[in-house]
């Protein structure tokens, strides 16, 4: 029974990290290029607290999954983990719009939508494990921190 926990774990910790690992593979030409010639806002970090910070809240998302995942019980976990996956998807395609493509103005959009659909999945997760929708918080806060990025490249460039 605990393999199959730290096995669940590894899935989804691992699937997380995956999405965001090959967003930032399919990316790397383009934030070079970002980084050196686009304007940026005040309070950008230094580029390598990006890798970091996202580094960490994949673990965290993964986290969150498997508990979801594993409840005993849980009604709607199917929807939950599927909105999860939505999420997962629609942060991957960010990374393209507003890197490779620079269309700043639709990434942002999509980042709005990106934060109903973080709202969507914490208040799913809520309802089946309180610990896994906490752990999707800073998650929440960095993609907010991340529009007020976006608009200020959006407005400045």
């Amino acid at each position: 029974m605990k393999k199959h926990r730290i096995a669940t774990y590894l899935f989804w910790i691992l699937l997380a990290e995956g999405v965001g690992g090959a967003a930032g593979w399919l990316t790397r030409d383009s934030v070079g290029i970002y980084t050196e010639r686009i304007v940026q806002p005040p309070l950008s970090p230094p580029a390598w607290v990006f890798p970091v910070v996202w580094g960490l809240l994949y673990a965290l998302m993964g986290i969150s999954a498997a508990r979801i995942a594993l409840a005993p019980g849980a009604r709607d976990r199917s929807r939950s983990l599927w909105i999860f996956g939505l999420q997962l998807a629609m942060n991957f395609f960010w990374s393209i719009l507003f890197f490779n493509f620079q269309q700043f103005g639709l990434a942002l959009l999509w980042l709005g939508a990106l934060w109903g659909v973080i709202l969507w999945m914490i208040g799913s997760f809520r309802e089946i494990e309180k610990t896994a929708a906490f752990l999707q918080l800073p998650y929440l806060a960095w993609v907010t921190f991340a529009a007020y990025l976006n608009l200020g490249v959006w407005l400045l460039n």
